[in-house]
């Protein structure tokens, strides 16, 4: 699906106020309950969602489903995303105090003030994809020259494709989160995560090549849980549980997503289907625990990745260059 979010000049300036705000802000959700939870028996706290209840965010879903979280006193609220998924902003805010995005949108957050830390990557490879049909003769990322290409502008993944020149001769246009322009037009590549889009578009009846970006070299972490600082520092037992039990739950996801689904099902009301979750979560497998590597991959993440991501943004935009450290981006204290 579209999974990505923007942020305009306007809502970046936004940001600063709101961190300006944090040090104030409380980390209680709307019915005031105190996420530290010190005189409850159950602690309270909520999580964004970057887009859409789907299979890049089973894990908190099984979580939920199978009572891990109330095992270790947490009180979770899953609180679905969108298009414009507020995930800094609400973190910012003290409104929630996890979330989901990618490795990449960690980047941009912290160049714009926000101090966000990624604590667990679901997802040791990027999904992202460009998807064309079969009949269009287009094989790989190079042959995309007289194509128009329905994307979100301003993403980096899409600055590091032009920085290579596989943008040159292509028309970049809005892409509004459907499958159907492409079904519809060979000469159109749409944007799409592996996980989902291939499968939608052939049930349309359409056969598709599926162009993994992560091929040319750009695979920031996906499905990255994150917090903030503030809430590392203050509330670290709050977020080594919660941390601790999401990695329970990508685990029990990755065996048998059946509990999970069904609620993200009863979650998600923008036309997903059983038969699309299902493909996400096979799907899902490889992309969380690679070929050739074992299970104790999973939730992991490493100096060396973030430093390669960060020295690939920076070298897209001088203008943003060395304001973000890739020791500042992750910790992995709680994953053991």
């Amino acid at each position: 699906m579209f999974r990505d979010i923007s942020l305009s000049v306007s809502a970046a300036l936004l940001l600063l106020v709101l961190v300006g705000c944090e040090s104030s802000s409380s980390p209680s959700d709307d019915s005031g309950q105190d996420a530290a939870g010190s005189s409850a028996a159950q602690k309270s706290v909520a999580i964004q969602l970057n887009w859409y209840p789907e299979s890049e965010h089973g894990g908190v879903f099984q979580a939920e489903a199978d009572g891990t979280y109330s095992g270790v006193g947490l009180n979770v609220e899953i609180r679905p995303g969108g298009r414009s998924a507020p995930v800094a902003q609400e973190l910012a805010l003290g409104r929630v105090q996890f979330g989901f995005a990618n490795a990449d949108d960690v980047v941009v957050y912290r160049r714009q003030g926000v101090d966000v830390v990624a604590v667990l990557a679901a997802m040791q490879d990027n999904p992202r994809c460009i998807l064309v049909q079969k009949q269009s003769g287009v094989e790989s990322l190079s042959d995309l020259a007289g194509l128009t290409l329905q994307c979100q502008a301003g993403r980096p993944y899409l600055e590091f494709m032009r920085s290579k020149g596989l943008l040159d001769k292509v028309k970049e246009v809005p892409y509004f989160g459907s499958v159907a322009p492409l079904v519809a037009d060979p000469k159109i590549a749409i944007q799409g995560y592996s996980c989902a889009e291939p499968l939608l578009a052939e049930q349309e009846g359409v056969d598709v090549n599926v162009l993994m970006v992560s091929e040319l070299g750009w695979n920031p972490y996906s499905s990255v849980l994150i917090t903030t600082g503030d809430m590392i520092r203050k509330q670290p037992e709050v977020v080594r549980d919660f941390v601790q039990a999401t990695k329970i739950g990508w685990e029990s996801y990755l065996k048998d997503p059946t509990k999970a689904n069904a609620d993200i099902l009863e979650a998600n009301d923008h036309g997903m289907t059983a038969n699309v979750l299902k493909y996400g979560s096979e799907q899902m497998r490889s992309l969380a625990i690679p070929s050739g590597v074992g299970p104790e991959v999973l939730g992991t993440m490493s100096l060396e990745r973030w430093t390669m991501l960060v020295n690939q943004m920076d070298a897209l935009d001088s203008t943003q260059a060395n304001q973000v450290k890739p020791e500042d981006c992750f910790t992995d204290q709680f994953l053991n």
